[in-house]
This record gives structure tokens, C-alpha cells and sequence, in this order.
């Protein structure tokens, strides 16, 4: 048996045996659930209040924006104040922005800086809590307490929402946003009271930069980091590509004589199989060969896609969709692999700034596909986007588990061979 062998399977039950976790799922649930309710009541508002369906398009639209600002300008946050601080300010930020949203004849450019500074928020405490998971789990259950995250993203905009339509149904726009801030309220109390304090890490002597310049360094500190910049652009690119069949549901529909009806059932497919993916992954796949895995199963996600130049009809597109979904379990691996290939004092930036620009890629993969099919017709778009994904994962290829440990070990050999005056200059 070799030594990887021999690493631990974390699983879901190992996360929730942690009462620190438990606090950072729980509040996570509640806080979702009043960024996508609020974020639903907005849209029925600037609609309600302009009769404009471009102004209630760009509410989505300025939802994703901010996240590749928060994570460049303003990721030095994570490093600079403790976690828990960090989370319960944005929490308490959330829902004193949504409480102004809910003051009567708020005008409507107003109504957007608000949401952008909502959504402002959003990479910061994703960045937090995920920096967090290694200092209150142990190492082979991170990957396990990341996918639990992503699942309460996807369950929470469905459940989400389901809620806040329900709601909508009865009570004014404004109303729902005030439930928004009871949950932004009550999940920063559960932070407040159940979380432990987790202070800052010390920093280097000297002056300290300002947040947008420090911010700026630590995302060039990512990026030059070659292990991890590889690491980060696969987790990038493929869901750039990923999103074309979600970003062409519609027209994809339409093109085959179906009701608007069968939109939903296209939207559903995907997610499902990712689920259903990252469940089985986290159930039968052992810790240390997860990482392994990431290459061979994102490349499998794009095989289903090139299908499409067939033009499938609805039920075995279906079927493909949810079978991409399922090699969605990748992610459990580039989890893996971005915890082992970050140098510890960059994981709350390398957290922060993958988050950021994942939410702006995938946005600019809707665009870019709506653009497309605007000349190619929906599924021969679909099909390119298989073929360019299996192109990109060729060219990337994650690194082995190694990569860091390669490196480490050459600056220990050259720091050996310098003696210990080099020793003590560095430190």
C-alpha cells in the first residue's frame, strides 16, 4: 500500500462532527437563502417600478460585476481582519443595505447600488469561510466541507426561489426584502455568539499598504504562483464552457417546437447530475486520489456535449446534460489540488479571488453563447463548446499533487547549500 493510500476519506459526517462547521453551514443556509430572496424581490421591483424587462435583466447583471471587484480591490480584507469579524460585518452589511431597500420611493439607480454593494460583499465572505475550513477541519475533510458549500449555493437558489415566489404572491416587493434582513440579521447573531474568534495572522514588519494596493498584491501573488495559477485557470475555463447548454436552455427549447415548459426541465438536468456527481464522489472515491481524477473526469464532462451536433431531442439531451452534471464531481479534485498547490499565508486571497472570477467568467460565458447562437444555431454551439473544452483541459492538465512539494523541497535544497547566514537573512 503506498503512503496515499493510507490518507483518510473524509466524508460529509466528518465535517458536521465539527461544531464550527456546523455554525458556518448553518449560517451559510440562512444567509443564502436572504441574498436570493432579496435578490428576487429586486428584480420584481425595478420591473414593477420601470415596466422595463432590460432593467430587470441587469439586476442579474450587476449581481456579477461586483465579484471581480470585491476579489481584487478588496481582498486584503480576509487577511486583515479576523474571520469572524469579517463574516458577521458582511452579514450585518447585507442586511442594513437590504433594510434601505425597503424604504419607500427609493429610486431605482439607487436600488442597484445597493445590490451592488450587496453582491460586493459576497466574495468576502466566501473567501473567509473557505480560508477558515483548514484551521477548524482537518485535511481531508475540507474537500468534503467545500462541496457542502456549493450544494447549499445550489439548493439555496432553488429553495430560494421557491420561497420568495411564494411570498411574492402575497406580499409586496419591500415586504419580502425585510424577511432578506431578518435572515442576513439572524445569521450574523449565530456567527456572532457560536463562532470562535480565529484572529488575524500576524503580519510582516513595516508599513502596511492600503487595502486596494495590498488587495492587488496578493492577486498577483496568486497569479505568478504557477502550480496554483494552473490550478485556478482549469477551475476558470471549464465552467466557462460548462454554462453554454444552461446560457441556451431557451433558444435551445424553441429550437425544438417545445413549450416554455421544457426550459425548466433543460435547466434542471445539469445540476442534478452535479449533485448526484459530488455526492457519489465524496461516497466511493478515497481522499487521495481525488486530485488525480480532476483532469480524466472534466475532460469526460465535455464528451457528452458533443453529442449535440446531432441535434438530440429533448429526452436524450436530457440524459447527456445530466451526465455532464455528473462529471461535474471534478470539482471535488480541484479542491484538492488548489488546497495542496496554495502556500499557506496566500489560501484566504487564493479562495477569494477564485470565487471572483469564477462568477465573472461564468457570466461571460452566458454572454459570449447568447452571442453565438445569435448566427449558429443553439446545439452546434453546444457542440463547439464541448470541443473547446476538451481542448482546454489537454492544454492545462492539473498538476500533480507533487508540483508543491517539488518546489518546496528545491528552495529547501537551496537554502541548504546557501548555509545559515542565507537562513538568517530570509528570516
Amino acid at each position: 500500500m503506498t503512503t496515499s493510500d493510507k490518507v483518510p476519506a473524509g466524508r460529509y459526517r466528518d465535517a458536521f462532527a465539527s461544531t464550527e462547521f456546523r455554525v458556518l453551514f448553518g449560517a451559510l443556509v440562512v444567509s443564502m437563502l436572504g441574498y436570493v430572496v432579496a435578490s428576487l424581490a429586486i428584480v420584481v421591483l425595478v420591473y414593477r417600478r420601470t415596466n422595463s424587462p432590460l432593467l430587470s435583466a441587469l439586476t442579474f447583471t450587476t449581481m456579477f460585476v461586483p465579484y471581480l471587484l470585491g476579489g481584487t480591490l478588496l481582498s486584503g480584507l480576509v487577511d486583515r481582519v479576523p474571520v469572524r469579524r469579517l463574516l458577521v460585518c458582511c452579514d450585518l452589511g447585507g442586511a442594513v443595505l437590504v433594510a434601505v431597500m425597503t424604504v419607500p420611493e427609493v429610486p431605482v439607480p439607487a436600488l442597484f447600488a445597493l445590490l451592488f454593494g450587496l453582491s460586493l460583499l459576497t466574495p468576502l465572505s466566501t473567501g473567509a469561510r473557505s480560508a477558515l475550513l483548514p484551521r477548524v477541519l482537518p485535511p481531508e475533510v475540507v474537500v468534503p466541507a467545500r462541496s457542502l458549500f456549493r450544494m447549499v449555493s445550489q439548493g439555496a437558489q432553488i429553495a430560494g426561489y421557491a420561497v420568495g415566489g411564494g411570498l411574492l404572491a402575497d406580499l409586496s416587493p419591500r415586504a419580502v426584502l425585510g424577511a432578506g434582513v431578518v435572515t442576513y440579521a439572524a445569521s450574523a447573531c449565530v456567527l456572532r455568539v457560536f463562532l470562535g474568534a480565529h484572529p488575524e495572522k500576524a503580519h510582516r514588519d513595516g508599513p502596511r499598504a492600503s487595502l486596494a494596493a495590498d488587495s492587488l498584491r496578493g492577486v498577483g501573488q496568486v497569479l505568478r504562483d504557477r502550480p496554483l495559477r494552473r490550478v485556478l485557470l482549469l477551475g476558470w475555463l471549464v465552467p466557462l464552457l460548462m454554462v453554454v447548454p444552461e446560457a441556451l436552455a431557451a433558444p435551445s427549447a424553441a429550437a425544438r417546437g417545445l413549450p416554455s415548459s421544457a426550459t425548466g426541465w433543460w435547466l434542471a438536468a445539469g445540476p442534478v447530475g452535479t449533485v448526484a456527481g459530488e455526492l457519489a464522489g465524496v461516497w466511493l472515491v478515497p481522499a487521495a486520489r481525488r486530485g488525480g481524477l480532476t483532469t480524466p473526469l472534466a475532460a469526460c464532462g465535455f464528451v457528452p456535449l458533443l453529442v449535440f451536433v446531432l441535434d438530440p431531442s429533448l429526452a436524450p439531451a436530457l440524459v447527456l446534460l445530466a451526465v455532464s452534471g455528473l462529471c461535474g464531481a471534478y470539482l471535488l479534485g480541484l479542491d484538492q489540488l488548489l488546497l495542496d498547490v496554495t502556500p499557506p499565508d496566500l489560501l484566504g486571497r487564493a479562495y477569494t479571488v477564485n470565487t471572483s472570477v469564477l462568477m465573472a467568467t461564468q457570466g461571460l460565458g452566458f454572454a459570449a453563447a447568447g452571442a453565438v447562437a445569435e448566427v449558429v444555431p443553439p446545439d452546434r454551439v453546444i457542440a463547439a463548446a464541448g470541443f473547446a473544452g476538451l481542448v482546454t483541459v489537454a492544454v492545462l492538465r492539473a498538476p500533480r499533487r507533487a508540483d508543491r512539494d517539488g518546489q518546496t523541497a528545491q528552495v529547501v535544497r537551496r537554502e541548504s547549500a546557501a548555509g545559515p547566514d542565507r537562513h538568517r537573512a530570509a528570516s
